[in-house]
């Protein structure tokens, strides 16, 4: 794993999005196009808006989400309004490059089995991800795999529906896909990270986080973040 400290947030969303820039037009150059799966939140909108101007060969890049809350499209809750309104308002990106997760369907598990296809159908079989941006809960939950969601541990499809968590069930991307990653991305914002950041950074498998692969990892924090770290 590698780590990168930068002295406050804005250094670290433009670190990490410089990083992005350069993982995409490597996979371009070396396969013909490349696949992105965001994160959704708060903390990576600047990251977002520092990536659309970044010089990149937009026609090749397919954009996936890592998870979504199942919630009215309108609502601000909803991940990919704000990789729309950050990123893809300003990012010339192809609109069959998108792919929203499905959860305005009445039956999220079979949106999940149809995102599964949709991945499987782009990047093959098995999918891999060129790059996935992961976000640290300060519970430890990273995508939508949360303490004490069992069956997330048990999974073997790549998508699937978590219990509720914070008053909403999610569509997420599974530790399986996740793990397959050729470059696994995380972004740690502030002190209350911190404890998580340095549980991460241990191979804690007691928590969620703890459980992606950590040898194609690079984790990118603020000072706050890392304030537990040596």
């Amino acid at each position: 794993m590698q780590i990168c400290v930068l002295d406050d947030a804005k250094g670290a969303a433009a670190y990490a999005a410089k990083h992005i820039a350069e993982a995409a037009r490597r996979a371009v150059l070396e396969r013909g196009s490349c696949s992105l799966a965001l994160s959704g939140g708060s903390t990576p909108g600047p990251t977002q808006s520092v990536l659309a101007s970044e010089n990149i060969p937009w026609a090749s890049v397919h954009i996936f989400q890592v998870d979504e809350r199942a919630v009215p499209i309108n609502s601000p809750q909803r991940n990919f309004a704000n990789i729309r309104n950050i990123l893809l308002s300003r990012a010339p990106i192809p609109e069959e490059n998108v792919h929203p997760m499905p959860v305005d369907t009445a039956d999220l598990d079979a949106g999940a089995k149809a995102y599964e296809r949709e991945l499987t159908n782009v990047l093959g079989s098995p999918a891999v991800f060129d790059l996935l941006h992961l976000g640290l809960g300060a519970d430890g939950h990273t995508a939508s795999l949360v303490p004490g969601d069992a069956s997330a541990a048990r999974q073997t499809s790549d998508v699937t529906v978590s219990v509720p968590y914070e008053g909403t069930r999610r569509m997420t991307l599974t530790y399986p896909i996740l793990n397959r990653a050729r470059t696994i991305l995380w972004l740690v914002l502030g002190q209350d990270k911190a404890e998580m950041l340095q549980r991460l950074i241990a191979g804690d498998t007691s928590i969620p986080a703890g459980r992606i692969e950590s040898s194609r990892a690079i984790v990118i924090a603020d000072k706050a973040a890392a304030s537990l770290i040596g």
